[in-house]
């Protein structure tokens, strides 16, 4: 096999955001790609499709447009504070080096109409960094990127299409075997494999053993993410970690299973359970409150906010679909309030009075917060919310280069990207920082598809 001609120079497995970067890259550094997808329904069904589009980037010019004081070495301070200096050092580096570089290639290159977030920041970022499309929807970006691999004459894209395995020879990449609907196997030779197949949050067996504290919350993340990439890997022996590490959210409106963004928090809402009462300290992230939302009576809480925050959010296509699904209730009163939750009248209102109290800077949040952006005002609005697991941040160690590692050392022509490799997140829910999922799925393919092109461009 590995003496014989191969059939292509790059086979990307997964077309999310990882495997589409991939492919774009090495397309546009010289490369022949063939592009693998295994859903038929990856436009809707994909991770990618699935977010809000925030891409961070330390040093970006649309910062520097604005005047914001900001760089990677800044950006991977805030990754080791929020991650308690567990993160990944090499995916770290490699990735917040990369982001500013990478944010200018796809508005330039990969045509996806960017523009800086300043409206509001995420927990654990210091700076306005998050990079998105207009109306914050995954899906709008996904989309940009799937037409480009449409418009793109050396990426033949093949769906449905699924990687099976991949074979090595001499420690180099040989071939990737792949099986077609209809139970066929071939294999297609090739000198470099991308893994972009996601992360294992759509196998309850993986999730139960490596993360357990959320494995009864809702699964809201693609169904093709099954851990494939880490089975692959696993087999020839690549270097494996942070498999506990993940993001989670505290907000999937239910049973709607929409997003409800965590900007409402960020603009001042709060999160109180069944019982009427707050059960922490919302602005510490969205990806911690997944597990403690889970933990709390009937896997439930309720988002409330108001007229001031509604407004404040109606740019994300999320928002407007739960809008459209008439999962925002609005009541006039605290009492209304109290009977749609179900909640003690009394313990309601004394959670809303402590949290106005801390609002207006009468007294300390009982919660331990310190910021609100404004008290909340009457009439209000809720959302009946549950805990769910978004996907896995553990897999694969990789190089700055994402090449797959074995004991330390590159396995020469197999990249991951995304959920694939380990992320940049430490351990557990609570080192996720907002859009650091979408930076490794993007930051890694690109890193990846531009350096496995220039093995065989130049070779």
């Amino acid at each position: 096999m590995s003496e014989n001609t191969p059939d292509v120079d790059v086979v990307v497995a997964g077309a999310g955001a990882a495997g589409t970067a991939a492919a774009l890259a090495a397309a546009e550094a010289g490369a022949s790609v063939v592009l693998l997808e295994a859903s038929e329904s990856h436009r809707h069904g994909s991770n990618t499709a699935m977010s809000t589009s925030m891409i961070p980037a330390g040093g970006s010019r649309w910062q520097d447009e604005l005047g914001i004081d900001d760089s990677a070495e800044r950006f991977a301070e805030d990754i080791a504070r929020k991650t308690k200096g567990r993160a990944d050092p090499v995916a770290t580096r490699a990735l917040t080096e990369v982001a500013p570089e990478l944010v200018a290639w796809l508005a330039d290159h990969a045509g996806l109409p960017l523009e800086l977030v300043t409206e509001f920041r995420y927990p654990g970022h210091t700076r306005d960094r998050c990079h998105a499309v207009a109306d914050r929807s995954g899906k709008t970006m996904h989309g940009h990127l799937l037409g480009r691999v449409s418009a793109t004459d050396d990426i033949t894209f093949v769906v449905p299409m699924q990687l099976d395995d991949i074979e090595v020879e001499n420690g180099h990449v040989a071939g990737a075997i792949v099986t077609s609907p209809d139970g066929r196997k071939e294999t297609i030779q090739t000198r470099n494999i991308v893994l972009a197949t996601n992360g294992f949050g759509a196998d309850p067996d993986l999730v139960r053993r490596h993360i357990p504290e959320i494995a009864e919350g809702l699964y809201h993340g693609g169904d093709g993410s099954r851990g494939d990439a880490l089975r692959i890997g696993q087999r020839i022996g690549a270097d494996v970690g942070y498999l506990d590490a993940y993001q989670g959210h505290g907000s999937v409106a239910a049973p709607h299973g929409v997003l409800l963004t965590w900007a409402t928090v960020m603009h001042g809402a709060v999160l109180v359970n069944v019982n009427g009462e707050r059960f922490g300290d919302e602005t510490e992230g969205y990806s911690e409150f997944g597990a403690r939302v889970v933990a709390q009576p009937d896997a439930t809480a309720f988002m409330i906010f108001d007229e001031r925050i509604d407004a404040a959010c109606r740019a994300f296509a999320d928002y407007q679909d739960l809008l459209e699904a008439g999962a925002i209730r609005w009541m006039p009163d605290l009492a209304a309030l109290a009977d749609h939750i179900g909640a003690p009248a009394e313990r309601l209102g004394d959670t809303l009075d402590r949290a106005r109290a801390a609002a207006v800077g009468e007294q300390g949040d009982t919660q331990g917060r310190e910021v609100f952006e404004a008290p909340l005002e009457a009439p209000y609005a809720a959302v009946k919310v549950t805990g769910a697991l978004f996907h896995t941040q553990g897999g694969l160690h990789i190089d700055a280069n994402a090449r797959v590692q074995r004991e330390g050392t590159a396995i020469s022509g197999l990249y991951a990207a995304g959920g694939s490799a380990v992320g940049i997140s430490g351990h557990g829910a609570d080192g996720y920082l907002a859009g650091n999922g979408l930076l490794s799925a993007l930051g890694l393919g690109y890193l990846a598809g531009r350096h496995a092109a220039g093995t065989v461009v130049t070779a």
